[in-house]
């Protein structure tokens, strides 16, 4: 009965990290170019008390033995990169990728970022840049005298230039991708980083080997469904209350023990 106070309290804190990766998914629920997350949790060890396969009385073997698990630990907590819905902005400078991809960033100190949230605003040196203020790699600088942007799907920005007929290209948008996109590491603001785990980053145009395609005018929301996370909430909150009610059990049995007369 001692074991099952452990083991069911184990139950009760997977359920709690589990609220809390519901919680953040809720919370982010118009966060554009968010991505839920999801928990997975695995089972702890075993205690074997007899051996599957071993020779019984009467030389039987026995076909299933006897294994006692010690309750339930976290193993890992997953970015779903599933797409999201887009929403129309009409703003010249959002911008949403039609499938997979990132668009690269460059923070303060140097390194290289990546997001899907394009909600890309202009600085005052005329630099495209995240709401942040962090600049998109390659640099994009529109002209102080444009009087209005344009970004193909291929990820070519063209500026409509006062007093010239004719767009002039500034630039292009760039895509990376990773061979595990799961295994990015999340700093916040809608940014990832590059890990062990993700692999190298594989930069291309838009539309090409496999990258997604930039759309104009467009912010893609948060992929995070809050029916299903409803759901998730209330699954999770009964596996909480019967594990409590484990240890409810457990110590009232102990009790029991402790109140037994010779």
């Amino acid at each position: 009965m001692i074991r099952a106070l452990w083991t069911a309290g184990t139950g009760m804190n997977v359920q709690q990290i589990n609220l809390d990766v519901i919680a953040n998914n809720i919370a982010n629920v118009n966060t554009n170019g968010f991505k839920r997350s999801r928990a997975d949790f695995q089972d702890l060890m075993y205690q074997t008390i007899r051996l599957q396969g071993v020779k019984g009385e009467g030389g039987n073997q026995v076909p299933t033995g006897i294994q006692i698990g010690h309750g339930a630990m976290l193993a890992a907590v997953q970015k779903v990169f599933i797409q999201g819905d887009f929403q129309e902005t009409q703003n010249e400078l959002d911008v949403a990728i039609e499938g997979t991809g990132f668009i690269p960033v460059i923070l303060p100190t140097g390194d290289r970022a990546y997001t899907r949230a394009g909600s890309f605003k202009r600085d005052s040196d005329g630099k495209i840049v995240t709401s942040d203020g962090y600049p998109i790699d390659p640099a994009i600088t529109i002209p102080n005298n444009a009087i209005s942007v344009s970004i193909k799907p291929d990820g070519t920005v063209s500026a409509k230039i006062s007093n010239q007929s004719e767009p002039q290209q500034i630039g292009k948008i760039e895509l990376v991708n990773f061979p595990n996109p799961s295994g990015l590491r999340a700093t916040g603001k809608s940014l990832y980083m590059e890990t062990d785990a993700s692999g190298a980053p594989i930069q291309g145009k838009p539309g090409e080997n496999g990258l997604g395609t930039i759309l104009q005018g467009f912010l893609e929301m948060s992929n995070v469904n809050v029916m299903q996370e409803m759901i998730n909430l209330i699954v999770g909150q009964r596996a909480y209350e019967v594990n409590s009610k484990a240890i409810q059990a457990a110590d009232e049995m102990l009790q029991m023990a402790n109140n037994v007369r010779r």
